[in-house]
């Protein structure tokens, strides 16, 4: 007896016929046949389901810890490097451990951050606004010497003049 017709007779139909593109039962055919192995029962697509959640909700925890661990400044590099190993580890235990144990002074430094932004963009405002001349007389003078060099008309010396003398 040859190879297939031995597996044939012991086990009644070829176990490898898939290999050799004949009717299968050990493997599905196409598409619709691996969907349907995929998600053979009721809970499969479900647990599925929930893996890809959890998965996702660890990603976005993984930010917010990131974030927080870099954004603080009472942590040296090596207490830094420390929890990033550890969250990244053990993925769901170094999240609450690093919750429970810092977690606390998470939106205090968050809003720090926020605050420093918030002035530094005022104090950003504030230099550009300085910059465009201080008071009436000063913007009035450089209109003038812009009228004077032809760079500007009568018309938008004028318009500029009443800007000036409006916002003193």
């Amino acid at each position: 007896m040859r190879g297939a017709d031995r597996r044939t007779a012991k086990f009644g139909r070829d176990p490898l016929s898939w290999r050799t593109g004949g009717p299968s039962q050990w493997r599905p055919q196409g598409p619709i046949e691996w969907k349907k192995a995929m998600f053979n029962d009721n809970g499969s697509f479900l647990l599925a389901l929930f893996e890809f959640f959890l998965f996702f909700a660890w990603f976005m925890c993984l930010f917010w810890i990131f974030g927080d661990i870099f954004r603080s400044s009472d942590m040296g590099g090596g207490a830094k490097t420390a929890w990033v190993i550890f969250v990244i580890l053990v993925p769901w235990l170094g999240i609450l451990v690093y919750l429970i144990a810092r977690g606390g002074g998470m939106q205090k430094r968050q809003l720090e951050q926020a605050k420093a932004m918030q002035a530094a963009q005022a104090e950003y405002i504030q230099s550009v606004t300085k910059s465009s001349g201080g008071s009436a007389t000063e913007q009035i003078a450089s209109a003038k010497s812009l009228l004077d060099s032809g760079a500007i008309t009568q018309a938008e010396f004028d318009t500029l003049k009443s800007k000036a003398l409006a916002q003193s």
